[in-house]
C-alpha cells in the first residue's frame, strides 16, 4: 500500500539547523520506499524532508504538502512558504492550527523530527487519532522530550508510537508497523477494499 507518511517538525529554530539532514533522509527514505510524504507544506524540517523526497528519482510515492492558505496565492504572497518540492499542494484554508489537524488526519503515520508546539500539537492529535507514530530520537525538541512526556502524563495507544535515532530504520520501523495494521485490509478489488467493522481500529 502506498501509505501516507507525515514528517512533523519545526519550522525555525535550533533543530532546524542541528536536524535538518535528518529530516532530510526522512523524506528520501519515505520516497525510497515508495510511500507518499505528506508535510505541513511549510519551511525548516518538514521542507527539508521534502527536498530530500523530491531528490529521489523515478520515485513511485509523492510529495503532498497541506498547506494553511487557501489559494496559491495566499501561500506564496501571505504565508511565504514553498511549492517547488511538492507534486500536490492541498490548499486548506485552514490557517495552521486546522491545518495541522487536517495533515495528521489525512496521514496514515506521523514521524516527528526535532519539533516546536506546533509539532506537539500535530503529535497530540496522532494519539487521539490512532495513528502509528515515530519519532526521531536525538533530532532534539520536542522528538527529544516525547518519551519523558509520555511517561507522566495519560495518552492512548502509546504502543503505537515507535522511537529510533535512525531515520531510515525508523521509516523502516514505521511501514512494518502500518502493514502489521492493515494486515487484514486487501485492497486487490476482490471485496472491493472494504474492511469489515471488527478489524479496523482506526
Amino acid at each position: 500500500m502506498k501509505y501516507q507518511i507525515c514528517v512533523s517538525g519545526a519550522a525555525s529554530g535550533s533543530t532546524v539547523t542541528a536536524s535538518h539532514q535528518l529530516a532530510y533522509d526522512l523524506g528520501k527514505a519515505i520516497a525510497v520506499a515508495g510511500k507518499t510524504l505528506t508535510t505541513g507544506a511549510t519551511v525548516g524540517l518538514p521542507w527539508f524532508a521534502a527536498q530530500g523526497a523530491f531528490s529521489v528519482k523515478d520515485r513511485e510515492g509523492v510529495s503532498v504538502g497541506f498547506s494553511p492558505a487557501s489559494s496559491f496565492r495566499e501561500h506564496v504572497t501571505v504565508y511565504r512558504l514553498p511549492t517547488v518540492e511538492f507534486d500536490y499542494i492541498n490548499f486548506t484554508g485552514m490557517a495552521y492550527v486546522g491545518r495541522n489537524i487536517h495533515l495528521v488526519r489525512s496521514s496514515d503515520a506521523v514521524i516527528t523530527v526535532g519539533g516546536r508546539m506546533g509539532s506537539l500539537h500535530e503529535f497530540a492529535t496522532a494519539l487521539e487519532s490512532q495513528k502509528i507514530i515515530g519519532v526521531l530520537l536525538g533530532s532534539g525538541g520536542l522528538a527529544d522530550y516525547i518519551p519523558t512526556l509520555l511517561q507522566n502524563i495519560e495518552a492512548p495507544d502509546v504502543k503505537n508510537v515507535i522511537y529510533d535515532t535512525d531515520p531510515v530504520r525508523l521509516v523502516s520501523k514505521v511501514i512494518k508497523a502500518l502493514d502489521a495494521k492493515y494486515a487484514t485490509f486487501k485492497h486487490d478489488g476482490t471485496d472491493n477494499g472494504i474492511m469489515h467493522p471488527d478489524t479496523y481500529n482506526g
